[in-house]
């Protein structure tokens, strides 16, 4: 069964990108006894952003945790990266409408590969672009930062990004948002579509994490 087909209406995600990685494993621990169900994994290449992250070795430390790892693919060459992901123990991958040429063929290969697909896309493109080649995925990620670092502020204009995103979109389809996801917005969000928060620093840059990802929580019930 995907993830997909048990969420509860919505779901906080934090992005193991904000953790402690000294103690990731004791960070990923605690959340998922406060109730957390999915994690955000970010895998960056230093080519379509330039930070290099963490790879698939990490998530298969992590991965036999009693919850879904949902990988974000800030790479130029996603499918390469499909089979190692679901060998470390991923669910799903979200690759970026701007790095691939055939996004259907991608979410194709996704979906072969054993896995959900998502399709992010970043400040610049148009939602209504992304949603006409995305009617096969299962999310689909507006980014309301530009991708690579954590901590950068929100884009307001993302709430008019998300409306219209959710207008195209068939209903099925998820609509995920990453960058600057917390307590100041998560509900209002919430009410243009949202149903899957990324939140890196409003959890893990707080004294408790499992104490911030319960309160987001408590915002979008």
């Amino acid at each position: 069964m995907s993830w997909s087909e048990w969420m509860r209406g919505a779901e906080i995600e934090p992005s193991l990108y904000g953790a402690d990685f000294a103690r990731l494993g004791a960070q990923v621990g605690e959340l998922v006894d406060s109730g957390c169900r999915i994690f955000h994994f970010d895998i960056g290449d230093g080519h379509f952003v330039e930070p290099i992250t963490m790879g698939p070795i990490v998530l298969q430390s992590i991965s036999s945790c009693n919850a879904m790892f949902d990988v974000h693919l800030m790479v130029e060459n996603p499918v390469k990266y499909f089979e190692p992901v679901k060998d470390a123990g991923g669910d799903s991958v979200t690759f970026h409408f701007e790095a691939v040429d055939d996004v259907p063929a991608t979410i194709a290969a996704a979906h072969a590969a054993g896995l959900d697909a998502g399709v992010a896309f970043n400040p610049e493109s148009e939602p209504e672009a992304v949603a006409a080649v995305s009617a096969d995925a299962d999310i689909v990620l507006c980014m309301s930062i530009h991708p690579g670092y954590s901590g950068q502020p929100f884009m307001d204009r993302t709430f008019e990004r998300v409306g219209r995103l959710r207008a195209v979109l068939p209903d099925h389809i998820q609509i995920q948002v990453d960058g600057g996801v917390g307590a100041g917005n998560v509900e209002q969000l919430r009410e243009c579509g949202v149903s899957l928060f990324v939140a890196a620093s409003s959890i893990f840059g707080a004294g408790s994490p499992a104490a911030a990802y319960d309160e987001l929580e408590r915002l979008i019930r």
